[in-house]
């Protein structure tokens, strides 16, 4: 990511953090992380993973995109996202994630576009896994997906589907040789609203 967008980034997630009254400790737990690491993240020594992202506007109640662009969302009644002109998010080198309703305000959930690119050296490599609240839905649009759930491995191909718990660990590659798009689905956890 370019340095001044992480920097800026990471002085909006700061100064939320301040506001709101959180110590870097809850929200290092927030986000599943240590102190340090949360440290370095938000002092944007290191590039932020979508979960990081994702998590840290849950803990402080508001949109991801306020942190991605520092603008709130305004739309309430519908929201287009013309095709190829959703919010492109590319936050880890395994993913690229484009978000379908970036101005839609309050939303339940978070859609996203997502390229899971093939690589040779990811196949024998560590597979990158996450956890968040809520559900998440994801569709195959074209290419194989490799899905990972705790201690479950599943192939997944264009047409296929998978809605699971999303507060365990999961995380995905992509297979045979092509890229993978997937439609990804974040159903929120209302009663996480509720908590702050």
């Amino acid at each position: 990511m370019d340095p001044k967008k992480l920097a800026e980034i990471a002085e909006r997630v700061h100064a939320l953090r301040e506001i709101f009254g959180f110590s870097p400790e809850e929200m290092a737990q927030a986000v599943h992380l240590t102190p340090e690491e949360y440290l370095d993240l938000e002092g944007g020594e290191k590039d932020f993973s979508f979960t990081f992202l994702y998590l840290c506007a849950e803990k402080l109640g508001v949109d991801m995109i306020e942190l991605l662009t520092g603008e709130n969302p305004h739309l309430s009644g519908y929201s287009i996202t013309r095709s190829g002109k959703g919010l492109p998010i590319k936050r880890q080198e395994f993913f690229e994630y484009y978000h379908l309703a970036p101005n839609f305000s309050r939303k339940l959930t978070e859609p996203f576009l997502c390229r899971a690119p093939y690589k040779e050296e990811y196949q024998n490599a560590e597979l990158p896994t996450s956890r968040h609240s809520g559900q998440e839905f994801n569709y195959i649009v074209s290419g194989t997906l490799k899905f990972v759930y705790e201690n479950h491995t599943e192939v997944l191909n264009p047409g296929d589907s998978v809605l699971y718990d999303a507060t365990r660990v999961h995380g995905m590659m992509a297979l045979d040789g092509t890229d993978c798009w997937f439609l990804a689905i974040i159903l929120k956890d209302p009663s996480e609203d509720e908590k702050q």
